[in-house]
């Protein structure tokens, strides 16, 4: 097995995957991808959201022998286990209501390519079964089907924000499929821990909004430029893309300077000093201290992350863990500890039940 290593992002190239960025972290991507590309080895990539745990599975297939093939994308978490088990393996005309006609799985439309399982950390049990068989076999048998079809040849790297080994010992994840697809391992770190990646980036994003969206060009002035490098990036590279694109649109200088800046960017050690670099901390904790020591409001501070897919559902539910232990499972307080007026407690816990995210008081007291 290739031993884990810790990469960095990397943005889509006219000829496929170009890494981004001077780090060490990069250097060591580059070889290893190199590695492992001509090879069909199952490829497991780990990392907080946002990170580009994508890019780097299409930087893997870009570089071997199945380049030229289809690389298919199947978000794990998007869709209930019915019309995921479709999606995975397609169905046969009138298996459910609207299934008008057949349709093939995304591991059908892989074959001779690559399958990427995105959020694989949340799929049921019964769905990681019916993935375990096809990891054996690589037969499909189509939702409405009485027997296998065909078998296909897809090469699968799984992704996910979650600590696998923790789910494993919760029995929420199947430990033969874990050792299934951990072949190999790639370890993505957060962006707050190879910040000399960050102006880089900048310039880059910078480059693409303004040449692909007809903006006037744009720079960076050297103030702002230490804000952006100084602050943490809970929502990692994704969120720096969202926030040069936001400053791209709707700044009316060449120059963007401090003022141009986002609230929460402008204030850079509400979050970037409360990271302690000498030791890994969970976004949890970065959004915890945002709103619990340095005053920020639940809404003005997390919901937007959220909304914007900077952060993740298990960010927030680890977020509001957090609040319930300290409350003793009271979410009213919770709220206040928060800082949301009072008034915004239903609007809390319609948030929270919307998106899955509210947690049982019970065991917190």
């Amino acid at each position: 097995m290739i031993p884990n290593r810790h990469v960095s992002a990397t943005r889509r190239g006219g000829d496929g995957q170009t890494l981004i960025g001077p780090s060490v972290a990069m250097t060591q991507l580059k070889a290893e991808i190199a590695q492992i590309a001509s090879s069909d080895a199952r490829v497991l990539v780990t990392g907080e959201s946002g990170v580009g745990k994508e890019l780097v599975a299409r930087a893997i297939q870009s570089q071997g022998p199945r380049s030229d093939r289809p690389f298919v994308v199947v978000n794990c978490a998007g869709l209930p286990e019915t019309l995921l088990e479709s999606e995975f393996f397609g169905h046969v005309k009138g298996s459910f209501t609207g299934a008008y006609r057949d349709k093939p799985g995304k591991l059908e439309l892989a074959d001779t390519g690559t399958v990427f399982l995105d959020e694989m950390g949340e799929m049921t049990l019964r769905m990681q079964s019916l993935l375990l068989r096809f990891l054996e076999t690589g037969e499909l048998q189509k939702v409405g089907a009485d027997r296998s079809e065909r078998v296909v040849d897809t090469r699968v790297i799984g992704a996910t924000n979650r600590d696998l080994r923790a789910l494993i010992a919760e029995g929420r994840f199947r430990e033969d499929l874990f050792y299934r697809l951990n072949v190999i391992t790639l370890v993505v770190p957060p962006l707050r821990e190879h910040k000399e990646d960050v102006p880089v980036l900048i310039e880059y994003f910078l480059h693409r909004f303004t040449r692909d969206r007809g903006y006037p060009p744009r720079r960076i002035s050297p103030e702002a430029m230490r804000a952006l490098c100084d602050y943490s990036w809970p929502g990692n590279v994704r969120e720096l893309e969202n926030a040069i694109e936001r400053l791209v649109v709707t700044c009316r200088t060449e120059v963007i300077d401090v003022e141009n800046l986002f609230d929460e960017l402008r204030a850079p050690r509400t979050i970037g000093v409360a990271v302690k670099q000498e030791r890994r901390r969970s976004t949890a904790d970065t959004l915890y201290e945002m709103v619990v020591d340095e005053g920020q409001s639940f809404w003005t501070a997390v919901y937007p992350l959220y909304m914007r897919r900077d952060i993740t559902r298990e960010n927030m539910r680890e977020l509001v863990r957090k609040g319930l232990r300290e409350t003793r499972g009271n979410y009213k307080i919770v709220a206040r500890l928060f800082n949301m007026e009072p008034t915004d407690y239903k609007r809390f816990l319609n948030f929270l039940r919307k998106h899955e995210c509210q947690l049982p008081f019970h065991e917190f007291r």
